[in-house]
């Protein structure tokens, strides 16, 4: 097959797939296994489509084959992947010499197709850069959001406006340039165009108006142009100042300072004192600029930092620029259309569109955990920093020290700006009203269920057994109607269906209803544990005489739910969607509440309950005894002979309770009994509120 790179656009002829009307899902992931059998063992692109002919991934993969064989036969463990197959229609792939060359395309293609299961920015729009326009004979400072054009080089991006256009105004206060903004500038590019057209040599007469005289732009006056515009400087002049100006905002500023001090010196040795405060006023505003930015590094750093906080449908990004020890700049993006995507992918397709439309190249990327394709990944940013001193880029995932600390800046300012896009764009409410909807829709109910009820059951081979009830209201963590339950039953060993009959009995009773403390009678019920639980709630209900209630048992494993109202199966909500999001945070809490309930409780049996079958130990003695040994982990461990010389007990009291800790050492590693021998005393059935 044939390719051919243009500008480091990588372009070959695909090789498609096609599919076949009426086939099952069967004998459609059959038929793509087949035609796989045809796909060569070499590095290359792949793109999966759905049944209207549309990409929805794009992958690379160093064997063809055998990655995209791995989808049909769900050895891909990543969440989407079920959904994915199940949308695959068709496919395409393209052959390349080398990773390196499917990296490139790989990122060509997701930008020309936006693929669905491929994460992106969320908002999709552009963002800001900085552009000089180095196709034209006196290059113009811009602020722009075009797509790149050739001829003309970009810093950013910056996802701030107002920091992209204070950084013009000082970089041409540093380094007079010309802006494209200037009308001035404009008629001069169009007088230069024309003399080439007529194959006239540049000369002052292309600076000069019609009368002949010079007239300087109001740029020019103020010292924030060069003068092209009337004459003041040559191109090869000016081509210096594009050069002083690149430097300076790409962020090598230690160096240009030197240069200007340089200047300074020579101009006031030769008593052009003018010239010299002009320049004294200039290193003044690089100082100025340097005062602002954050020193974080003791060391010439030159890195970016990239950090990341997620939620399953959506998370927020923060790319802090460190040149020379300094942060000069940062950028916080939010990131969408991945579905369930797994760390290193959302990395990856970040990094791939991020560094395609920056021209400010690190020598160093510095994220919590390299990329799997870090090698092919470092080699594509070294060919675009092209280096004039060889420099390569690397990626390090620092486990401490300086840049570790970097990495958790960046990842505390992506949480909060993931938090200030959620609170500007109304998410959770959104994501919250169609959670409601979806679930109200896929479980079959009269309404939304604007309160769902949950339950877990949390013990240890029977001991300590409680239950926990987590209320979200309107889609939200209602802690004030949370309740937490001792078991009463007396179990051998762990039975949560016996207990999860105790809590449905004694929450759902009469009393318990009419109890205002219980709120009021729940939309949905939700229990952890899948099908076997929610036979044991039903059979608990209908003893009961309970008809009335929504009731659903969700299965850890694929996070489905059973409703006893469908025999075809469980209810299988969309992967990534807000409804499966709810569900597994309402699951999730009741679990926390469950386990953490259920440790409170252990905690205190493992030292209240063997300390009290002590005879002469005391409330008092007890605290004096932990005060001394600091914890019940040490107070197991003492001797007999430290017991006595801690003189907290008496001698007599010491050697009860050495007998009392042996045993029950001893019945703890031979697991009669786990963790404690004396039950938790019955109480209320619920505890206090969250």
């Amino acid at each position: 097959m044939s390719e051919e790179r243009t500008d480091d656009v990588l372009e070959a002829a695909p090789v498609e797939a096609g599919g076949v009307e009426g086939e099952s899902q069967q004998e459609k992931i059959a038929r793509i296994k087949r035609e796989l059998a045809e796909v060569p063992a070499a590095p290359g692109v792949y793109l999966w489509k759905n049944a209207e002919g549309e990409v929805i991934y794009v992958g690379k993969a160093k064997q063809l084959r055998a990655r995209m064989r791995q989808y049909v036969n769900f050895q891909d463990e990543r969440a989407k992947i079920p959904l994915l197959v199940e949308q695959i229609h068709s496919f395409e792939y393209i052959v390349v010499d080398n990773e390196h060359e499917s990296l490139v395309l790989e990122k060509n293609l997701i930008n020309q197709h936006y693929p669905f299961f491929n994460a992106d920015y969320k908002d999709d729009k552009s963002y800001p850069f900085i552009a000089l326009t180095k196709g034209d004979v006196f290059p113009a400072i811009k602020y722009t959001r075009e797509k790149h054009k050739a001829n003309t080089r970009y810093f950013g991006p910056y996802t701030d406006s107002r920091a992209a256009r204070r950084m013009i105004d000082i970089a041409r206060r540093v380094v007079p340039l010309c802006s494209a903004a200037c009308a001035d500038w404009r008629a001069l590019e169009r007088r230069l165009a024309k003399a080439k057209d007529k194959g006239v040599e540049l000369s002052l007469d292309a600076f000069l108006t019609k009368d002949g005289a010079i007239k300087p732009c109001f740029d020019a006056h103020v010292g924030l142009g060069p003068g092209a515009c009337c004459g003041q400087i040559t191109p090869a002049e000016y081509e210096e100042h594009v050069r002083r100006i690149e430097r300076f905002l790409g962020g090598n500023h230690r160096e240009f300072v030197e240069e200007l001090q340089e200047e300074m010196a020579a101009a006031a040795a030769e008593l052009d004192f003018e010239r010299a405060g002009r320049i004294k006023s200039r290193i003044d505003t690089i100082g100025s600029l340097a005062s602002k930015q954050h020193a974080v590094s003791s060391r010439n750093l030159d890195a970016d930092v990239i950090g990341f906080f997620r939620e399953e449908t959506v998370a927020g990004v923060h790319v802090l620029m460190v040149r020379e020890g300094r942060i000069i700049n940062s950028n916080e993006f939010i990131l969408n259309k991945g579905t369930d995507v797994p760390d290193q992918d959302l990395l990856h397709n970040f990094l791939l569109r991020y560094y395609d439309t920056t021209t400010s190249i690190p020598h160093e990327v510095i994220v919590r955990a390299v990329p799997e394709d870090a090698e092919v990944m470092a080699s594509w940013l070294t060919e675009k920093l092209d280096s004039a001193h060889g420099a390569k880029v690397r990626f390090t995932a620092p486990q401490k020290g300086e840049k570790a600390e970097l990495v958790s800046m960046a990842e505390t300012n992506a949480q909060h700006t993931l938090m200030r896009y959620k609170v500007r764009t109304n998410y959770d409410d959104k994501r919250i009203n169609a959670a409601l909807l979806q679930l109200e829709s896929a479980l079959a109910l009269d309404a939304p269920p604007m309160r769902i009820e949950c339950f877990d059951i949390s013990t240890i081979h029977g001991s300590y057994t409680v239950a926990s009830m987590v209320v979200f209201t309107a889609g939200k963590p209602d802690k004030n109607q949370y309740r937490r339950f001792k078991i009463r039953t007396k179990l051998e060993e762990a039975n949560d269906f016996l207990s999860m009959q105790e809590v449905m009995r004694r929450r759902y009773s009469p009393e318990r209803m009419a109890d205002e403390r219980f709120g009021s009678k729940p939309d949905l019920i939700i229990l952890d544990g899948g099908k076997p639980q929610l036979s044991a709630a039903l059979a608990m209900f209908e003893e009961m005489g309970i008809d009335d209630v929504a009731i659903a048992g969700l299965a850890k494993r694929d996070e489905e739910l059973f409703v006893p109202w469908q025999d075809t199966g469980p209810v299988v909500l969309p992967s990534g969607s807000a409804s499966l999001y709810l569900v597994k945070q309402v699951r999730d809490e009741a679990h926390r509440f469950a386990i953490t309930f259920h440790r409170e409780l252990r905690g205190k049996g493992m030292t209240a309950s063997v300390l009290d079958g002590v005879a002469g130990l005391g409330p008092v003695r007890k605290k004096a005894l932990m005060r001394h040994f600091k914890s019940f982990k040490n107070l197991r461990a003492a001797t007999l002979a430290e017991l006595k010389a801690a003189k907290v007990v008496p001698a007599e009291v010491a050697e009860e309770l050495h007998r009392v800790l042996a045993q029950y050492n001893e019945e703890s590693r031979t697991e009669i009994v786990d963790h404690a021998v004396v039950p938790v005393t019955d109480e209320t059935s619920e505890g206090e509120s969250a």
